[in-house]
Parts: structure tokens; sequence; C-alpha cells
């Protein structure tokens, strides 16, 4: 976006604050934001394109920009710093980014990105201002490309490949550059990291650390100077301090005083250790203040930067010492003198003295030098200096140090004068002299002092002594003189340090002869003399002196390459372009050079032909130097002549790196030694020859060294760096050049890439040459070069890249940069080009299938870093195959390249959509989406076919379908016409495409499996069908795109499941959906088989025992007892089909005993045990045998919980597919109760909404983007009844079939039909009764089954009342058996607290408000169809009574003494209870139960009669025989109204007892009893029977614990 303007040069408006554009026709806008603006009227911009609309102009900033191509397709290119701008537009991605830290918890690096983006904040402020130097700036932008690079890898975002701290465009250079930048990005990134703490800068300050000391005057009036204070400051922390201002700041130095004299002298090295001992410290926080800032860069720059501060006479204090380099010019003559110590005597004197030295310089007449010692810089130069005076003291240390800045030509002949005189406050007069001590500067040979400590000895004289030698010179003072003024033992001892550029300490005599053996250090020192000298002297004399001053000159050049001179370097550089003056040097230089490689083939000791060879580049300097110095003067005389001695020298250079070295370790020193000098010499050249003749004279030589690679390694490798420094010189980046010199230079590298050795140099050289070329395409056409590098490299680099990939080497990185960079620069003509000169079209062929596999190798290898993309590859392909389709067509060939092409547009890097939104944007707009530009080439190479196509089917079905699960609709709508176009090539070959289907389904699992496809993926098939329906086999192909988008819904939804964090019954649920598709809808067997075992691993995992042992029973019925060989399969070995199937067999069954479903792992012992009594294996027969006899002690004696059953309902377009709008029934866990299962589910699926009725959901909550859950427990209906009627079956067996095998579940909704009755509701309580019916019985291969039918019907109040009584009676029954079995021991408050419900209830309501419903005569009559219902309701009622009465029996046993009351509470309220019942006029009973306790049994007799005779018609005899009976029966003799009225007998055998019941009343029958002498409705009552009775059974019907007779 941009501001219009007329020039190129426009504006580029940004927004700076958020504009919400709420008025009429605004425009919202976002901090950062970029519009185009094409009018302004009164203060409100207008934007017409894109969004349009107003904004107010305060919330833009218009910025410089530069626009090209004006139009539609215009660029924009911001003036300001790239930096800059990529820091707002890193900030501006960092921003989502930084904000998702905060919801995923991760706090601490939230918090230091926010650091860190304050401080891009603070630097980007700082470089917009403009007030930073250059060196400022450039420190600013380091600062912020680390921070940029280390927030981008916190983040996980691209590396920024980058040059001089600016981001570089992957177009502009070449593909190896761009990994070498990304390497040098990640060592700056590591290296951020190491020097994230500030240790390593505090420690380097400490090192650099000075102090600074000042000495204070004593009072005024006193004329000598004495010590009184020391100030340091250290300047570590005041480097620390104001390295980032811009302004000076004061500092206070605390002046610390010394409390022994005699340490003075190092008193500043005391307060810097703190040896407080030795100093004592001010006693107020007074001090001096001085006031220091930090400048930058070049003393020129600063002077240009700051002249203020130079204006006020600021002081340039050099260093003590010589600098790095002395520069030619550099003239400087320092000698610093340092007054160390002095030792006197005391002179017959009580007291010792206090002594003070006065330093004079003195010219060789006596004359005082004036102004030649310096106290400081910045202070005057003065004639003397006085030092300090110690108090008392014959052994003075000073320590001070002046500077003697003396002219050169009054050094000769000066020397120093120190005078020694005592002083005393007493002398009125001058001080007095008592001794001298002098020293020369220079001596006779010319050398001055050396630089170190010298002693001086100290002379006493008389006054006219003294002047006589202080106005003698020191070389005229006689030795009898001196002796005469009486030579004592006082001493001086002082240093000096000369700091010259012009004197020296050492002799240079006989220069030519004895240069080797003067010093480096003076040499260099005097460098510019010397070498003027030398060519001074080779001028005079070349014939005599010629070879020695050669020689001479080849040590000097030699000496600068030693790494303690090296950075003399430029000196000479300088000298030579400055200050060199030999015209005619050249010809001797050559002549020599020339003679010594001459020699080399003869010579044996050859160092100093070795010597001459390192020489080589300043040799051609000087060379080059005075041939243009020569020509100058004589206007370009003896041209060809110069040109001639060059090719000359050039022809002895092919001479030397032509010999055979092999046998001489000497030789190949001197070719090593002259191939590391000879690409130093290139730009010499280039100032007297043209870039064809130099590259003719390289081409020339590189190509005289032998071409085998078995001239030794180390000669390989020198061989190797001399071509690649002239790949790298000035010279290969000229084009006319390059073009003589790449042949030579490409034959080397190749024989080397052939026999793979010295691969990393090669590289380098590789690296280089394509950097070079991509850089000089951009302005010139480089067609010739790259044909040149394509015929020579492009098959030796694939042969290599695959060598290195197949071992795993360091060197791919570098090896695949290289190809890529060689491709990027090929064109169709190039390519045209490469496929003519292939000989044959199997030449062709193994050509494409290395390079094919070195991209899939390339694809699939980590080579380049994640976050880094090489995105032209897609054109490399293009233009690789495009070319090669008529060429060359092989099955071989065209799989490699679809393997290819479906790699290449799966790869990760092309995702976009798992990228950042910024980063999507930048590669669409840069490069589009490849995946389709590749998607469209590979549908076009599958037309390009023809009849060729069906050898791809199925071959290509999974790769195929691989590119279509990448989440691209363009690139799928382009993929799906070619599964059309394989099903209907192979329906006319074959007459079907079950081939297709077979493939697709298989590669459709496994690819979805690995975690591709998306949401959208689903609707994929339904292109196919449009297209389908076109064929005449549309009913075949529709029923399998059907199919297989039902398969691809399940594939989905598993993938979702498996790859997010969810719940394992998501898992389950999820996989049981996809086990069931592949075996009931496609018969794919062996991925059912793979389910089956996921399925199981999925229920181990959860403790599902019994669901994973009939998971594996769905295997174990697809094997048969056979003896058939099976291949290795999953984790089975290969064994036959009789074996795998004993092994799951014994899994299963492991499996059920950990479940506890030991019924069902019975009949697989069974099964076993058949197989083994078949095979008459004994032994393996008697272990099933006493398993199977274990599962039966493990039913009658382990405890088993029965599990409760919930329907949960899930409705919501946002549900799994296997879950949506379904509803199914889940069997619980242990001890879970509909509460912990809500919760549990509502865990499961945080986004769902509970329902809180059960009423089924509307169409609106059905189709809604929402979740919704209902759930509610449901009751097992059994499917087996028989057993849960017999009898003699144990509870615990029957317990079992209530709750397992079932497949039948209900649920009860209780509603009032009609008005609802106040006084008694349950005449008008309905029951809608809802059964739901399961696709499979539970427990089964999941927890949990799809609800496959509803049946709902409505339950009368008087059918609830039976099924409420019944299922209470059941209850009762169960709780009381295992109190009386002690299946439950010791607490006994849930039999009291179930006996209390039911007692309580009763009295107070409960069943007696069924005998008010349903027993009254008004509602009998009005429902006569009831009558049996009604019969059996009262049966209930009357059995309930029974059932409570045997378990008050239990509870009287068993209750504690303590909780006595409560047990009479029951049984009194139990007797109310009795009492309330009511029985029609229409029925008498006689009721007998007998319930076994111990060894006795207690017979209840309940006579309820409405009559006083009660007649009987049958004789009935009950008996029992131990515990073998029921625990309780009831026995009812019916009513027979047509029998006579006789008297009949009902005998009791017990012990002598007899009962007889008369057609009579009881009450007045005297014959009767006294234990049934009661009234008509008699209470319970109790007596002993005998264990041993006989019974005759007129006729029995059976049902449970119920028998009647």
């Amino acid at each position: 976006a941009w501001f219009p303007d007329e020039s190129t040069l426009s504006f580029f408006p940004t927004v700076i604050c958020t504009f919400r554009g709420t008025v009429t026709h605004g425009l919202a806008l976002e901090i950062g934001e970029t519009v185009q603006i094409l009018e302004k009227c009164q203060g409100v911009w207008f934007s017409p394109f894109f969004s349009q609309g107003i904004f107010p102009t305060s919330y833009v900033h218009l910025k410089k920009a530069i626009v090209t191509n004006r139009g539609q397709y215009e660029t924009v290119v911001s003036l300001e710093d790239p930096i800059v701008t990529e820091v707002t537009s890193t900030l501006q991605e960092w921003a989502l980014s930084w904000k998702q830290l905060y919801v995923k918890h991760k706090v601490d690096l939230f918090y230091k990105l926010r650091h860190v983006m304050n401080e891009l904040f603070d630097l980007r402020r700082q470089m917009l201002s403009g007030h930073l130097t250059q060196d400022q700036f450039r420190d600013v932008k380091k600062h912020i490309t680390v921070r940029l690079d280390w927030g981008n890898e916190q983040l996980g975002l691209d590396l920024v490949p980058r040059k001089e701290f600016e981001m570089v465009d992957a177009e502009q250079i070449s593909v190896s550059d761009l990994y070498k930048m990304v390497g040098t990005t990640h060592h700056c990134r590591d290296l951020y990291k190491m020097l994230g703490t500030t240790h390593h800068c505090r420690d380097l300050y400490k090192m650099l650390g000075t102090t600074e000391r000042v000495y204070v005057k004593g009072p005024p009036h006193v004329q000598y100077r004495r010590p009184y204070g020391c100030a340091v400051l250290a300047m570590s922390d005041v480097l620390q301090t104001i390295s980032e201002l811009k302004e000076e700041k004061d500092f206070v130095l605390k002046v610390y005083t010394c409390n022994n004299e005699n340490e003075w002298y190092q008193i500043h090295e005391n307060i810097i250790r703190k040896s407080s001992t030795k100093y004592t410290a001010p006693s107020t926080n007074y001090g001096l203040i001085i006031s220091l800032q930090l400048l930058r860069g070049e003393m020129e720059q600063i002077r240009r930067e700051n002249p203020m501060i130079f204006n006020r006479g600021v002081a340039l204090t050099r260093k003590l010492g010589f600098p790095d380099v002395i520069m030619p010019g550099d003239i400087r003559n320092d000698l610093y003198l340092t007054l160390e110590r002095g030792d006197f005597e005391r002179g017959g004197k009580s007291v010792q003295k206090n002594i003070e030295v006065s330093v004079y310089v003195l010219f060789a007449d006596g004359e005082i030098l004036k102004d030649c010692i310096s106290l400081g810089s910045g202070e005057p130069h003065i004639s003397e200096h006085r030092s300090f005076v110690l108090y008392h003291n014959n052994s003075p240390r000073w320590g001070e140090v002046v500077k003697l800045p003396i002219p050169i030509d009054r050094f000769r002949g000066s020397h120093l004068r120190f005078e020694f005189r005592h002083c005393s406050t007493k002398d009125k007069g001058e001080k007095k002299l008592f001794g001298f001590a002098f020293t020369p500067l220079m001596r006779e040979d010319g050398t001055t002092l050396s630089d170190e400590s010298h002693e001086l000895f100290v002379y006493k004289v008389s006054q006219k002594a003294v002047l006589a030698v202080f106005l003698s010179p020191p070389q005229s003072v006689s030795l009898s003189l001196c002796l005469s003024v009486s030579l004592t033992k006082e001493t001086l001892w002082i240093s000096t340090q000369l700091s010259s550029t012009k004197l020296t300490q050492n002799g240079v005599m006989d220069i030519l002869g004895r240069l080797r053996h003067v010093s480096g250090e003076e040499i260099v020192k005097f460098l510019q003399d010397i070498l003027d000298t030398l060519f001074s002297i080779l001028d005079d004399n070349t014939d005599k002196y010629g070879p020695l001053v050669f020689q001479s000159l080849v040590f000097i050049i030699n000496l600068l390459r030693d790494s303690k001179y090296y950075h003399f370097c430029p000196v000479m550089d300088t000298y030579i372009q400055k200050h060199f003056a030999g015209a005619l040097a050249y010809k001797e230089l050559i002549r020599c050079l020339k003679w010594y490689m001459d020699r080399s083939a003869e010579v044996v000791r050859q160092n100093h032909i070795q010597e001459a060879m390192r020489a080589l580049e300043y040799l051609l300097k000087f060379i080059i130097q005075s041939r243009i110095l020569y020509s100058r003067a004589t206007c370009g005389m003896e041209e060809e002549q110069f040109r001639a001695s060059i090719q000359e020298l050039f022809l002895s250079i092919r001479f030397v790196l032509s010999l055979d070295s092999r046998g001489s370790e000497t030789l190949v020193f001197t070719q090593a030694a002259l191939l590391n000098s000879f690409p130093a010499i290139f730009d010499e050249l280039l100032q007297m020859f043209t870039v064809q003749e130099v590259a003719e004279f390289v081409r020339g030589t590189l190509g005289s060294m032998p071409s085998t690679v078995n001239i030794g390694q180390s000669m390989d490798v020198v061989k190797l760096q001399s071509i690649a420094c002239t790949v790298d010189s000035r010279l290969f980046s000229f084009p006319d050049s390059r073009r003589i010199l790449l042949p030579v230079v490409l034959h080397h590298i190749h024989l080397h890439l052939r026999q793979q050795k010295e691969l990393l140099i090669c590289s380098g050289i590789l690296s280089s040459i394509f950097s070079i070329i991509k850089t000089s395409s951009l302005d010139t056409p480089v067609q010739e070069e790259v044909e040149m590098m394509v015929e020579s490299l492009l098959d030796v680099l694939l042969q290599t890249l695959l060598a290195i990939m197949t071992k795993s080497q360091s060197q791919e990185g570098e090896y695949v940069s290289c190809l890529l960079s060689l491709l990027r620069q090929m064109s169709d003509i190039h390519f045209n080009h490469l496929l003519d000169n292939f000989q044959s079209k199997e030449e062709v062929k193994e050509f494409l299938l290395k390079i094919f596999c070195v991209f899939r190798n390339l694809m699939k290898l980590s080579i380049f870093p994640r976050d880094w993309n090489v995105m032209r590859l897609l054109t490399i392909l293009f233009c690789c195959f495009a070319n090669v389709c008529g060429v060359c067509v092989t099955g071989q060939v065209w799989n490699s390249y679809f393997s290819l092409a479906v790699l290449y547009i799966s790869q990760p890097s092309l995702q976009l959509e798992n990228t950042t939104p910024a980063k999507r944007t930048n590669v669409l707009d840069k490069y589009g989406d490849m995946r389709v530009m590749m998607a469209y080439e590979l549908f076009s190479m599958w037309q390009n076919l023809g009849e060729n196509k069906i050898h791809f089917i199925p071959g290509m079905i999974g790769p195929f379908l691989g590119v279509t699960l990448v989440p691209q609709g363009e690139v799928r709508n382009i993929m799906i016409p070619i599964f059309h176009d394989m099903m209907d090539w192979e329906q006319r070959k074959n007459g079907n495409f079950k081939q297709v289907e077979a493939e697709l389904i298989d590669k459709l699992d496994s690819l979805v499996s690995e975690g591709k496809g998306d949401e959208n993926y689903r609707e994929l098939f339904s292109l196919l069908l449009e297209k389908i329906e076109q064929e005449t086999w549309r009913e075949t192909g529709i029923s399998f795109v059907t199919s297989v988008t039902r398969l691809m819904e399940r594939l989905l939804d598993y993938r979702d499941c498996m790859k997010g964090d969810e719940t394992e019954n998501k898992k389950i649920g999820c996989t049981v959906n996809l086990l069931n598709f592949y075996k009931s809808e496609i018969n794919k067997e062996e991925m059912y088989i793979r389910y089956i075992h996921k399925l199981c691993d999925m229920h181990l995992q959860a403790d599902n025992y019994t669901e994973a042992a009939f998971t594996l029973l769905l295997y174990w019925e697809l094997l048969h007892w056979e003896e058939r060989p099976l291949r290795d399969f999953l984790h089975y070995p290969a064994q036959s089909e009789w074996h795998r199937k004993e092994g799951l067999s014994r899994k299963v069954i492991h499996y059920f005993n950990k479940g506890k479903c030991w019924e069902y792992g019975v009949p697989l012992c069974r099964e076993l045990a058949f197989q083994y009594e078949t095979l008459y294996d004994y032994q393996s027969l008697s272990w099933i045998r006493k398993m199977e006899a274990a599962y039966y002690d493990s039913i009658m004696e382990q405890q088993r919980l029965e599990p409760e059953f919930f329907r949960v309902g899930f409705y919501g377009r946002k549900f799994p597919f296997f879950l949506r709008n379904k509803e199914f029934v889940c069997r619980g866990h242990d001890y879970e109760r509909l509460e912990a299962f809500q919760q549990r589910m509502l865990g499961e699926f945080p986004q769902a909404i509970a329902m809180q009725h059960p009423n089924q959901p509307d169409e609106s909550i059905l189709q809604c983007d929402a979740q919704y859950l209902q759930i509610y427990a449901v009751t097992p209906v059994p499917e087996n009844v028989k057993i849960l009627q017999m009898g003699r079956v144990p509870d615990r067996i029957k317990s079992f079939y209530r709750v397992n095998n079932v497949r039948r579940f209900r649920y009860d909704r209780p509603f009032h039909k009609g008005s609802k009755d106040r006084e008694n509701e349950f005449k008008s309580l309905w029951i809608e009764r809802t059964t739901l019916i399961l696709t499979h019985p539970l427990p089964g291969i999941s927890r949990w089954f799809e609800v496959e039918k509803r049946e709902l019907v409505e339950v009368s109040p008087l059918e609830n009342a039976i099924y409420v009584v019944e299922n209470k009676n059941h209850e009762l029954r169960t709780l009381i058996s295992q109190y009386q079995h002690k299946q439950l021991h010791g607490n006994i408050n849930l039999l009291s607290m179930c006996l209390n419900g039911v007692i309580d209830a009763a009295v107070n309501g409960g069943i007696a408000r069924y005998q008010e419903a349903f027993f009254d005569k008004e509602y009998i009559s009005s429902h006569p169809e009831d009558t049996e219902k009604i019969t059996a309701l009262k049966d209930l009622m009357q059995e309930q009574v029974y059932i409570l009465g045997a378990g008050l029996a239990v509870h009287d046993k068993l209750v504690h003494p303590e909780m006595r009351p409560l047990h009479k509470k029951l049984i009194d309220q139990f007797q109310m209870m009795r009492s309330s019942l009511y029985v029609s006029d229409f029925f008498r009973s006689l009721y007998v139960n007998v319930f076994f306790s111990s060894l006795y049994v207690s017979v209840f007799l309940a006579v309820s009669m409405s009559v006083d005779v009660f007649p009987v018609t049958h004789s009935v005899e009950i008996a029992c025989n131990g515990n073998k009976l029921s625990p309780w029966i009831l026995c009812r003799i019916a009513p027979d109204h047509d029998g006579p009225s006789t008297s009949k007998s009902f005998p009791l055998q017990s012990s002598g007892l007899g009962v007889t019941l008369i057609p009579s009343t009881i009450k007045a029958n005297p014959t009767i009893p006294p234990l049934l002498r009661q009234n008509r409705n008699s209470s319970v009552k109790s007596c002993l029977i005998s264990q041993s009775c006989l019974v005759q059974r007129r006729w029995v019907c059976a049902h449970r614990r119920r028998c009647c007779w």
C-alpha cells in the first residue's frame, strides 16, 4: 500500500493507532497495518480499494517508500532500515504466539519473551532516533538480530538467514550461500546462549581495568612536595557504568592516606588489593570528583562527531610503548624515565635525610634542554623535575614516572643529570646539594639506553668540582676528576623505556650480512628505513649485491608472515604504494626469482627456494610497483621485454609444479609453498595485464599440476586449497576470466569427486563457484558456464551424494546445497542439451533414477534444518522430468517420478496449514502453493502414460491416495479423476475393479492411521461419484464409493481419537466402530484381525480383562483346529493353525479368569480338554481339567459385585461420527453409581451439556453444533430366565446370569394418566416402560454397545405394583441369604436398614396403599380382567411378610445387644404390618413357610379365614431332609368348593406331635392342640420338627424357591 505521487518516491502510510471505524463509512484499522490512500479531505483520508472507507489522518504515519511496477502488481519498498521493518513484522507475528504462551501456562517463557519484546521496542526506538554513531548503530543491530533469532527459536518459527545483520533474499543468492548462512546463524544463536550471562563481560572488564592516581601537594608555603594521599578508581566499574551512556558521568574518588611513608610507592596497589592495614580511609566522604565519557570509533571519526569536546583542550595520551602497528610516516621519539629508589649514607648525622631529587636533560655542551620533561598528558613541558620528599628516609622509594620528549637531532650527546638535596624547614637559604648522578642517553655505537633498570653512582663534590663536572661533557669527564669528586657507596636506581621510530637499542652493522641476526622487533620498527636502504643498494650495485638484497628482502617478507609480526603487513603495503621508489628493481627481482625456480629440480637443500616461494606475493608486488614506476618515468618503454620476462617467469612456475614430487619430500614442500602463494599474485598482475591474459597465465599454471590424485594426500590438499583461493580471488569474479579458468578447476574437482577424496575442500570450492555464478547471473548471462558445470559435475555430483547419504557422512548438507545450486541455474536449454548428450535410453534411465533417488533421500533425511525450506525444488523437478517424457518411458522411472512427486507434495515444510499466518502469506505471495503446481504436473504425467496406465494399477493407488490426504482442496480435486481413471482401466481389463478397491481400502487405513487427512476429507469421494454416474458400471462403483466414504468417516474418527489426549473409552468405542465396519461391510479379514489386537491392547491397558477376552475370541472364532500352516503375523510366529488357536484359547481363558467371568472360561476349558483328549495329550488335559475345577471353585467361593448399567445418549453434531446422535448402554465399573458415572462422562466430554430429563431430544438438538449428554440408569432384563427359576441353583450363580449376557435393558418413567388421585396416587400412577435392545449383549468386546431397537409399553398401576413388590422381595431374599450363609460378616447395618425400610413403609403406607388401591371391591368389580393380577399381588404381599419374618429371625440371631431396642421396634412394627393386611373373601389359604437355621427348622403357620369351618380336600405331608431343601418353601392348600364336608387330617410327623385339621371351628374343637388354639386370625407360631420326615407329593410346581402343592 502507498500514498500516490507522480515520482518514484512515494509515501507509505502505516497505522499507528487502532481505529474501530464506528462512524459512517469508517474503515477499521489495526496498529501496524498499511493502507493505500488516494484522497484526503478535511483531515480525513479516503481509501477506495479493497476494504473501502474513511479514517482520521492522525491515525496513520507517512513513511517514505519507493514504488515500482505501479498498478495491480506494484511493489512498495520502504526506505527505512530493513532491520526496523523486520522488528516491526516480527513483533506483530510474535504477538499471537505470546498470548498463546499464557493460555498454555508456559509462564516462564511468557515473561522472558515479554522482556525481549520490550528490549526490541527500545532498540528499535534508538535506531529511529537518528542519534547513534556508526559503531553504536552496528551494535544496536547486533543486539536486535540476536534477540530476534532467540525469540524465533523459542517460538518454533523459521530461522532467518542473515548477512551483516540483515535478512537476505533467498532468490538473490545461491543455495550454497544460504546453507552457510543458516549454519552461521545457528552458531551465533548458540553463542548468544553461551554468553547469556554478564559474568564473562564482567571478568573481561576486570582484566582490562586500570587505576588512576592523583597526588595532592602540601601547604603552599613549603617549597618541596610531600606525599599526602592517593585516590584509585577501578576502570572495570567505570566501563560497566558508562558503556551505555551518551553523556559525561561524575565519579567521586576517595583520597586515602598512607600509614607508613616507606610504603608510599605502592599505596595504589595496596588500595586495589584492599590491604587496609597499610592505608587509612578518609574520615568523611570527601575526595576528588572527575567526569568521564566513553567514546567509540577511530580518532578521526570521534573528532568529527564530537567537536565540542576537543574544543575544550582535551589531551590525547599515547600508549606507553609501541602500538600494534607503526605506519610509515608515524614518527615518535619518547623516553619514559622512572625514579625507582635510592640508597644514601647518614653522613655523620644522628637523623636520616629528607632527600629531594632534581632531574635535568643536558646537551653535549652542558646546556640544559628546555621543555624536555613532561609530567603527564595535557601538562605543559618543563625543564626541571623535582621529586617528592620522604621524611627522614635514607632509602627512599619514589616510583615516579616522567616522559622525556627529546628531539631526535638533540638525542645524541644528551645525558640525564640527577641532583640530590637535603631539605629542611630550618634552612633559610637554598637547599643544600650533597651529591649528583648522571647517565648518557646514547652509547658511542649509536644505540640508546636499553629498556631495563639502571644503577647510577652518586658523587659528592665541592662546589668547584661540581661546576667542573657539570660543565664538562660526559665524554670528557676524566676518571681522576670523578675520583677527586669522591665516589661514594650511594646509588640511584632508575628504569627507562624507549618508544622511538628512529632510534634503536641494537646496532645494525653490515645490514646485508647480519640482517638475519637482528631481532624482529628492530626490523619492523625501522622497516621503511631498512627497505629504503636495501633498494638503494640494489640500484647502486645490482650485479654485486643483487642476490644478497633479494635474500634480505625475502627474509623481511617472511618475517612479516610470522603471526607475531603479521599485523605489520599493512605497513609493508603502505610502503609499496606510497614510499617505494625502486623503479629498476623489477628486473633483478624477476631474474633472481626465476633463477631460484629453475634450480628447484637440481638442488637438494631447498630451504632458500621455499622461502622465496613463500615470499612470492610481496615479491610480485615489488615487481609490479617497480614496473609501474619505470613506465611512468619512461613513458612505457621496454613493455615487451617486461611481458616476456613475466611469461618466462610463469614458465618456470609451471616447471616447478610439473615436477614429479612423489620421491622427494623437499620438492613437495617447495611446490606446496609455491601453490600457497600463487593465488595472491593475481591482483598484482591485473595492474599490468588484462583479465584474459592473467586468466591464461593461471590456467596454464593450474593445468601444469599432475592430473592424478595419487600424488600424495598432503599435496592433494595443497592443490585444492590453491584452487579454492583461485576461485575466491577477484580474478574469478570476472566473466571473461571465469570462462577460461572454469574448465581446469572443474577438471581437478571431477577427479577428486570420482575418487571420493578431499570431499570437504571440494564442497567448499563448489559452493564458492555457485555463489559467484549466482551473483553474476543477476547482471550477465552465465549460460556457457552453467553448461560447463553440468557436463563436468552433474553426474559425478549425484554419485557422490548417493555415496555420502549411504554412509551418513557429515558433508551431506554441503553437497545437497551444491546440487540444488546447480539445478537451480539450469534452464530448459541446459536440460535439453543434457539429454542430447546421452547415447542411449538406458543412460537416460540411469541418470533419472540417480537424481530421483537423491531427491527422495533429500526429502526423507533431516539434512536441512526444520525451519528452512528449499522453495525452488519444485521448478527443478518440473524441468527435470518435463523433458524426459518422450525420451525414456520405463516403469521404473515412472514409478520413481510418481513416488518422488507424492513425497514432495506431502513433505511437512510445504503444509502451509501448520504455519503461522504471516509465514503462510509470505510463501503464497512469493511462490504460490507449490503443492497445487506439483499436483497439476503429476496429473499431466499420468495422462501422458496412455495405455501404460494399467501397469501402475494398483501400485500407485497408495501414493496418489497420500496426495489426496493433503489438506488442500484444489490438490484433491486434481487427484480424484486419477482414481476414476484407474477404476475405468481395470474395469476394461478385468471386468471389475477389485484390485483398486482392495488397495484403496488398505492404503486409506494406513495413511489415516498415520495422522493424515482432515474433516473436509469426508466429502472427498463425492466428486468421484459424479464421474462414476456416467459409467456403465455405476452401480458397483457407487456401492464401492459409498462404502469407502463410510470407512473414511470411521477412520478419521479413529485418527482424531488416537492422536489427541482422549480417554480410553473414546478410543475403544472408536476402534469397535471401525472393527465392526471391517467385519460387516467390507469383509477385510486382515484389517479386521489387526484392529482386534489393537482393541485388545486398549482393553488390557484399561484393565478391562473380560472385554479383552471377548475381543480375542473374535480372532479365535476365525481359526479352526487344523494343521494348516500360517505365516508370521503381528506378534505371532509362523506356526500351524491348531497351535495358534490353542495359544489364543489359553490367553482368552486367562483374561476371563482375571475378569472373574469364569462361566465364560469353562466352555473354552472343555473345548481345549476335548482337543487334548483327542490327541491323547494327557498332561495338558490334566492341566486344563484342574483349571476348570478351579473356575468352579471360584464361582462358588469368590465374591462378585453386580455392576450397574447406564444408558447414554450423545446428541449434537460436535460429537465424533461414531457417537453422533446415537444412544448406548454402558456397563459401569465396580462400585460405580449413577453420579460417579455422570461425572466421568462429563470429564471425557468437557464441552458437553448434561440433559436433565429422560425425554427423547428434538431435531434442533440433534442438528445443533454442540454436545448434549443424556444419562440415566437402566435395569438389565436377563435372557436366561430358566436358570433364575430353578429353585436349587445357588444365588451366586443366579446373580451372574442376571447381569451377564444381557441384551435387553429396561427403563421406567412414571406418569399419571388422567387426573391424579390425590388420596392414593398409586391408583393413577402408570409407568412408561422403555426396553432397549442392543446390537450385542453385555459384556462383550466393549463396555458399551449401541442401542439397536427401542420398545415402548405402558404399564398399568396394578402391574407396576406387582413389579415393585416382586423386586423388593428379590432384594430381601438376596440380602437375607447372604447373611444366612455368612457371605456378609460382622456389621448387620445393611440388613437392619433394609428391614426397617420395608416394615416402616408398610406400616405408614407402602403395600397398605396397594391394598387400598387394588383390593377394594369397587376396583375388583370394575376391573374383572385383573383378577389374576390381583391374586398375584396378594401372593407377593404375603410372600413379603414371610420373607420379613425370616429376615427378623436372622436379625434376632445376629443383632448386637446394644441394638436390641431396634430389633424390638422392628418386631412391633412387623406385628402391626401383619394385622393391617387384608385378604378377600374369595380366598382362604393355609401357608407354611419352612426356614432353615442350623439344625432346626422354624415352621410358620398362618391361618387366615373368613368362615368358621376350613374345608380341606387334600392330604399333604411336609418333611425335610437336613439342609438339602430350599431355604424356605411356600405351600398353599388351594380351596375346593365342590369337595365333601368331611373331616380330613394334615399330619406333621414330629417327635410324637400330630396336628389334625377338621371341618369345624378351630376354637370349638377340643382335639386341636393348644399350639393352634387361637382365634382364626392367629399370629405366626413355631415348633420344632424332626429332620427326618416323609413327603407324599400330590403335585409340585417348581418356581425358583417356591413350591406349590
